[in-house]
C-alpha cells in the first residue's frame, strides 16, 4: 500500500488542510466496484453531467441523496420478481442492487435527474457565492466597514 506524505501541501499551501483531508479520505475509502458504469461531462463551465447506465432499474428502484458534499445514487430491485424462475442462455444485463458515491466539489449544487432509455442522468452546477469569487484590491485602498 501506497502512502502520500502530505507535509510540503501543508507548509505550501494556506487551507491545505481540506485538500488532504479529501486526499486522505480517498485513499482510505473502500474499492468500489465498476457497476453501474458512469460517465461525468462538462457541459459548459460551471455545468456538469453525470450519467449512469441502469438498464432494468426505474424510476422508483433508483434513490438519489445529497448530504454535504457526497451524491449518492442506490439502486434496490425490488425482491417480489426474484419469485419467477428463470432460465437465462446468456445473462450479461446485471440486475444487482447498487449503491454509486460522488464525491463533489465545493458550491455544486445538484439541479434535477431524470430517467431515458436506460440512462440516469443527473445535471449539477457550480454556483460560487459573490463572497468566495476574486476580487481586485487597489494599491492604496482601504476597507471601510460600516458598523
Amino acid at each position: 500500500m501506497r502512502t502520500i506524505d502530505l507535509s510540503p501541501l501543508y507548509r505550501s499551501f494556506i487551507g491545505s488542510d481540506h485538500l488532504a483531508s479529501l486526499v486522505d479520505a480517498a485513499t482510505r475509502a473502500e474499492k468500489q466496484s465498476s457497476y453501474p458504469p458512469y460517465n461525468i461531462e462538462l457541459l459548459a463551465e460551471d455545468k456538469y453531467r453525470i450519467t449512469m447506465a441502469i438498464a432494468g432499474f426505474s424510476q422508483d428502484d433508483v434513490t438519489i441523496e445529497v448530504q454535504e458534499n457526497t451524491l449518492t445514487v442506490t439502486g434496490k430491485k425490488d425482491s417480489d420478481n426474484k419469485d419467477v424462475e428463470r432460465k437465462f442462455l446468456h445473462k450479461g444485463i446485471s440486475e444487482r442492487n447498487f449503491e454509486r458515491k460522488f464525491q463533489l466539489g465545493d458550491h455544486v449544487k445538484v439541479l434535477s435527474a431524470d430517467m431515458e432509455n436506460g440512462l440516469l442522468h443527473i445535471d449539477m452546477e457550480r454556483v460560487i457565492p459573490e463572497a468566495k469569487k476574486p476580487r481586485q484590491i487597489e494599491i492604496g485602498s482601504r476597507l471601510i466597514e460600516n458598523k
